[in-house]
């Protein structure tokens, strides 16, 4: 048994603390005086359930499991559809058609925490000797460029870029042509979410936004073929509100909605040229990033300590980013839709 608090207990201890720490929000200042950054306190440990281990417990009104009703793992339809995908990942030339000397171009996109991660992850993937060496890792993911920065980049900041030209510039620089791309790893949040309503409502924006930028990858890439996806490491640590708990917890729900409205045919997500125009890759969790803090998750004793996140409790610390990039690696190793094009063939 994992500890001897039952769901309902659990719940209650993961709904108080975020709202204690909302009360602290604003420091006492004078009359007139500039309001400073929200600080947060920091946890240790939430109380709440990680997605896998949600069993019959209801969180905010949503069943557990990672591609709900309790499931972590596909429904059989769509795990058969991930392994068609997957099996026609293969090497491609410049102008996307097959090649032996062809490339097989995996990227990352999302913000600050997703560059973080997946930089290492590309160190260490790119020193395994075990990777195919037609899989070239771009990352694609920029520091400040949330979810909605993504998703509409004309509007959120006139000040710098937009994050797809960097995206193209990154390609470019890597020799990875756009019809080579096969398969990106997105792992997404919005900044201050609590301004964008309490559960479900900042999830669904991001949820919302994510689709965008699906949507906008499967028109830039013709060869993307699977989409993995994972949310947010834990955030109890924060000190500010750029993303805290509970936050971070909810957003695995933005990710599971997403695979849940493909599984169910939204023909705006719809990713087999079967059932009409292909309008988004396949969807797939990526690794599952998330643990309640100091507490061991069940299934492989992950843990989140405070030396994991750096000063301000929301990006990893390098020993965070270390942990993060030792998931991914495991993840295209050993997931059955990866490993086959991302290792080489004796393996």
């Amino acid at each position: 048994m994992r500890n001897m608090r039952t769901p309902m207990v659990r719940w209650i201890i993961a709904i108080a603390i975020p709202v204690a720490a909302a009360t602290s929000a604003w420091p006492a200042t004078g009359a007139g005086s500039p309001r400073r950054q929200p600080m947060v306190q920091e946890i240790h440990t939430t109380g709440m359930i990680p997605l896998t281990e949600m069993d019959q417990a209801i969180y905010k009104g949503q069943t557990g499991g990672l591609y709900g009703q309790g499931r972590n793992t596909p429904p059989e339809p769509h795990r058969t559809a991930a392994q068609n995908e997957s099996a026609l990942i293969e090497p491609l030339d410049a102008n996307g058609l097959p090649s032996p000397t062809g490339r097989i171009g995996l990227i990352s996109l999302g913000m600050s925490n997703t560059t973080q991660e997946f930089s290492v992850f590309k160190t260490l993937a790119d020193a395994d000797p075990n990777r195919s060496t037609c899989v070239v890792i771009v990352d694609c993911a920029q520091g400040g460029q949330a979810a909605h920065e993504w998703a509409y980049p004309d509007t959120t900041n006139p000040n710098r870029p937009s994050p797809w030209v960097v995206m193209d510039q990154r390609l470019d620089k890597a020799g990875v042509k756009p019809a080579q791309v096969q398969v990106v790893w997105i792992k997404q949040a919005q900044k201050m979410p609590a301004g964008l309503g309490d559960f479900p409502l900042h999830a669904k924006s991001l949820r919302d936004d994510t689709a965008l930028i699906l949507l906008a990858l499967n028109a830039r890439f013709p060869n993307l073929r699977i989409a993995y996806l994972s949310s947010r490491i834990y955030a109890g640590y924060a000190t500010t509100a750029l993303n805290p708990e509970p936050y971070a917890y909810e957003s695995a729900f933005s990710v599971r909605w997403l695979i849940e409205d493909q599984i169910n045919a939204d023909p705006n997500l719809n990713a087999d040229p079967s059932r009409g125009p292909v309008h988004a890759p396949l969807l797939l969790w990526g690794p599952d990033l998330w643990a309640d803090g100091v507490h061991p998750r069940q299934a492989d004793g992950l843990v989140w300590l405070r030396e994991d996140l750096g000063p301000d409790g929301t990006h990893p610390s390098l020993l965070g980013r270390q942990k993060v990039a030792e998931m991914l690696l495991a993840f295209f190793k050993n997931d059955p839709t990866a490993k086959r094009w991302f290792l080489k063939p004796s393996h």
